[in-house]
């Protein structure tokens, strides 16, 4: 099975967000209620009782992180995402580091689109300009283990 570790995002207007892109972005958006912030891919795993034991040790956010922002990975843009930026993420890091997790180039954001075609790169610019530490929702004090199916419609996540 296919496993990651993740703190879910409640974002205060997903859909407006969506509506001012739109006709910018061609893409696949991340359904809303799969919205997540990652802290470990782990990948094809035989047995999660092993990941549930070492994840025991890594106790949840102490609060809420403000999710600001918005920004890309990639040249041209191929991962559109919101930012999370916060001490708290970066300690929380260090914390699964220490229980033996590889959080490989951990750099705190939340996919919300795989980009396929900018349509019109000014326009892209601009809108993103726009969210510029706009505050856009919360990272909740969770931390789960979560089982991903893929399938012709996306990916499709169940908590463990």
């Amino acid at each position: 099975m296919r496993l990651f570790i993740a703190s879910p995002v409640i974002f205060d207007d997903y859909a407006a967000i969506q509506k001012d892109f739109e006709d910018i972005i061609e893409g696949k958006w991340v359904e809303e209620e799969n919205l997540h912030l990652t802290w470990v891919f782990l990948g094809e795993c035989e047995d999660a009782e092993p990941i549930k034991t070492q994840l025991a040790s890594v106790v949840p956010l102490e609060e809420e992180v403000p999710v600001t922002g918005l920004g890309y990975f990639g040249r041209p843009p191929r991962i559109f995402f919101a930012k999370a930026v916060s001490k708290l993420l970066y300690d929380k890091a260090r914390e699964f580091k220490a229980a033996g997790f590889d959080l490989y180039r951990f750099k705190p954001h939340i996919t919300l689109c795989r980009i396929k075609q900018i349509r019109d790169y000014r326009a892209y610019k601009e809108v993103l300009t726009s969210y510029k530490e706009k505050p856009l929702g919360s990272i909740l004090p969770q931390i789960v283990l979560y089982k991903s199916n893929l399938d012709k419609d996306g990916a499709h996540y169940t908590k463990l």
